[in-house]
């Protein structure tokens, strides 16, 4: 949105020497290219571990940077074992950074904390050189975020399904070069049964905060299934994800 301010309004920009955050590769680029004396840093953090790693956008395109002088990395698989270099594994933090826990949930408070390492509910991956790179969200804390708000997709599946013409859904998260992220609904529908896209995402703006709405619905026969008979989330990010 500053791009677009600056390209209706030219000014001179030489003043601004760098600027911080998480941002679609384009957005960078065209920040870039009318603002040169500038660098761009990008990094992983969330409210609960500030600044766990960051660096200059152009060391290591598309990475997150290197774990901050405040913060202890480590990633970890679904048995708390540390992963090799270059394998995924879940984000774990320690350091002065870190909260102390949730506010009177001391159960969340203790499984955040296990084995004495914060864990963020993010999969990410370190490179040889050092170089953090994020993954996906893990399935028990799966967010969307557009435009910085959290959106959980259990959340508005849940509305979702209580249309009478809905069979089935998923929720994802997509890309999207003004928020970041946007929300689409792949659904399918019960039998004999017509839904308008628009009426459907106006019915669930009905029920809950309008900003988690979906921005796109798509509707299929079925949807992909799990050996055990599960709706395959990774399977519908697959077919569904990549496109806004």
């Amino acid at each position: 949105m500053m791009i677009d301010k600056y390209e209706e309004q030219p000014c001179d920009v030489k003043s601004i020497r760098h600027i911080a955050g998480l941002d679609h590769p384009d957005n960078i680029q065209r920040f870039l290219e009318f603002a040169p004396e500038a660098r761009f840093w990008t990094g992983f953090g969330q409210t609960e571990a500030m600044g766990v790693s960051g660096g200059h956008v152009d060391e290591k395109p598309g990475s997150t940077g290197k774990p901050s002088l405040t913060a202890n990395v480590a990633l970890f698989d679904d048995y708390d074992e540390e992963v090799p270099v270059g394998s995924p594994g879940e984000i774990c933090v320690r350091g002065p950074a870190v909260f102390l826990g949730y506010w009177n949930l001391e159960d969340d408070t203790a499984y955040a904390f296990r084995n004495g390492w914060h864990h963020t509910g993010d999969i990410g991956r370190f490179d040889e050189d050092g170089y953090l790179w994020y993954v996906k969200r893990k399935a028990e804390k799966e967010l969307i975020k557009p435009g910085g708000e959290n959106v959980y997709p259990a959340e508005v599946e849940k509305v979702i399904l209580t249309h009478a013409a809905v069979n089935e859904v998923s929720v994802i998260g997509v890309p999207d070069q003004k928020w970041g992220e946007a929300i689409k609904a792949v659904c399918s529908l019960k039998a004999g049964q017509t839904l308008p896209a628009e009426e459907l995402i106006e019915y669930v703006a009905s029920k809950i905060a309008r900003y988690k709405k979906p921005q796109q619905v798509v509707f299929v026969d079925t949807l992909p299934k799990t050996a055990e008979g599960e709706i395959d989330r990774d399977q519908v990010k697959k077919d569904h994800g990549g496109k806004y």
